[in-house]
C-alpha cells in the first residue's frame, strides 16, 4: 500500500506577488500546519485571497516559494470555495455529486454532506433557485465531496445575514472537527474570536503570528494601508 500523501504543511518562504511595479505581498514566510482553523483577518484589499490563491496553487509567486508537504507541486487534497460560489444548473444534489465523480458510494457521499450542511430536504431543487445562504451551504458540500485534507475558505459570509453567516460558521466547526484543516479569510474580527484562539499580524504585506486571543483589529501602517492582514490560528507560528 502506498502511504497517503500529504499537503501539509504549506510553507511560504520569502514569498512575494507584484502586478507589473506594484506589490501586492511581501516578504511572506509562515506555515499553514494541521489542526486548529487558521483565519486571515484583514480588511479588503489587504491580501487575504492572494495568499488563500497562492496556498491553493492557483497564483505563482513573483519571488520565493510556496511548498506542499516539502514539495513544490501541490496535491490534489485541497478544496476552496470562493466568496461568491457559481452553482451549476443543476440540481443541489448533482451539484454535490458533481464533486463525488469517480468515487466509491458517490450517492451515499452526497446524502451525507446534504444533511452536514443542512439541505437534504433541498435535494431535488435547482441549485440557482436557492438562497444565498443556502447555496453557499452547497458549496461546503460540493467542496467536501472528495475528502480534502485542506479547505479554503474566501469570505463565505460576507454577503450573509446574520442567521446564514452563523451557519456557515456551525458547519465549519464540524469539518474542523473531522480533523480537515480550514483556512479563512475573513474581515470580521468577531468572526475571527469565534473561529480561531490566536492571532498573528502583518504589516505591509508581510505576515506574522503571535500567540493570543484577537481583541482588535490590526492597525495598517497610515501610508500603506491596503496591504495588511492578519493571521489567526491556535497553531500557526512563523518561521
Amino acid at each position: 500500500m502506498h502511504a497517503t500523501v500529504s499537503d501539509l504543511p504549506i510553507r511560504f518562504s520569502n514569498v512575494g506577488v507584484s502586478a507589473g511595479a506594484v506589490p501586492l505581498l511581501q516578504d511572506i514566510t509562515a506555515t499553514l500546519s494541521a489542526g486548529a482553523p487558521t483565519i486571515l483577518l484583514g480588511p479588503n484589499g489587504s491580501g487575504k485571497t492572494t495568499l488563500i490563491r497562492l496556498a491553493m496553487g492557483l497564483l505563482e509567486p513573483t519571488t520565493g516559494a510556496v511548498t506542499w508537504g516539502d514539495t513544490t507541486t501541490h496535491g490534489a487534497r485541497c478544496a476552496m470555495v470562493f466568496q461568491r460560489p457559481v452553482m451549476l444548473r443543476r440540481s443541489a444534489a448533482a451539484n454535490v455529486a458533481y464533486g463525488c465523480r469517480g468515487l466509491d458510494r458517490g450517492r451515499d457521499r452526497v446524502r451525507q454532506l446534504l444533511r452536514l450542511v443542512g439541505l437534504a430536504e433541498l435535494a431535488d431543487r435547482p441549485a440557482r433557485r436557492l438562497s444565498g445562504g443556502e447555496q453557499q451551504r452547497l458549496a461546503l458540500a460540493r467542496a467536501l465531496a472528495r475528502n480534502p485534507e485542506v479547505l479554503f475558505l474566501d469570505e463565505p459570509t460576507s454577503h450573509l445575514d446574520p442567521a446564514s453567516a452563523k451557519a456557515v460558521e456551525d458547519i465549519v466547526h464540524s469539518v474542523v472537527a473531522s480533523g480537515i484543516k480550514v483556512v479563512m479569510a475573513t474581515h470580521d474580527l468577531a468572526q475571527a474570536k469565534r473561529l480561531a484562539a490566536d492571532v498573528g499580524s502583518s504589516r505591509a504585506g508581510a505576515c506574522s503570528s503571535t500567540g493570543g486571543r484577537p481583541s482588535s483589529s490590526p492597525s495598517p501602517e497610515p501610508h500603506k494601508p491596503r496591504r495588511s492582514c492578519a493571521a489567526t490560528s491556535s497553531s500557526e507560528h512563523r518561521e
